[in-house]
């Protein structure tokens, strides 16, 4: 299996094909030692799920247009990072086959699920699949990656950086256009965001 460094490497190599501006670069060796016993905390993966499955998240689809055409995946795993200048990142498996596209292609949209598109999330989530079969989606305003116009929020983003961290990447995105709907009535349960809860998902409830 590919190393932390040699994904990183791999997805320079990607980014710097697709003359993408970014701020890349190889994370500082830390200095190696003997880990002790007693500094070793057994975490089960199946326990270490559960807990953090405590913590609500929203749900996003993030997409990229290369020219195969369009790719995406469901992720939750988004947060915005910095108001000036105006970063956000989103974390994805080193394993992922998509991945690779997006860092190819140097750009990105983030489309930001509502309530009633836990649908969209799943399709999204399959590997392997035609992600975009029966999908309407436009070319968003700077980058032309994909934008679902049923998504109530998107922002349209630059790759600026890429940091290894563990078993996932760190992907750092420059925001370069955003949007979203002035909808917020979720009155009816059909607006309002996508939650991911505990391996399900839900809605805010009054």
């Amino acid at each position: 299996m590919m190393g932390h460094a040699g994904m990183a490497a791999t997805a320079v190599r990607y980014l710097r094909s697709a003359g993408a501006p970014t701020a890349v670069e190889p994370l500082p060796r830390p200095a190696l030692r003997a880990v002790r016993d007693d500094e070793r905390l057994p975490v089960d993966p199946a326990e270490f799920r559960r807990v953090l499955g405590h913590f609500a998240s929203g749900v996003t689809i993030v997409t990229a247009l290369d020219t195969e055409g369009p790719a995406g995946f469901a992720c939750q795993s988004f947060a915005s990072l910095s108001l000036d200048p105006p970063l956000i990142a989103f974390m994805v498996a080193r394993t992922s086959t998509t991945w690779p596209r997006i860092a190819r292609a140097g750009s990105f949209c983030v489309n930001i699920l509502g309530a009633d598109q836990g649908g969209l999330c799943r399709a999204f989530a399959v590997s392997g699949a035609d992600k975009f079969a029966g999908v309407d989606w436009v070319p968003a305003p700077t980058t032309g990656s994909p934008r679902l116009p049923a998504a109530p929020a998107w922002l349209d983003c630059a790759i600026a950086a890429v940091h290894t961290g563990g078993d996932h990447l760190i992907v750092v995105g420059r925001v370069d256009a955003l949007g979203a709907t002035d909808d917020t009535d979720d009155t009816d349960g059909t607006a309002g965001p996508l939650l991911f809860h505990r391996g399900r998902f839900g809605r805010f409830a009054d």
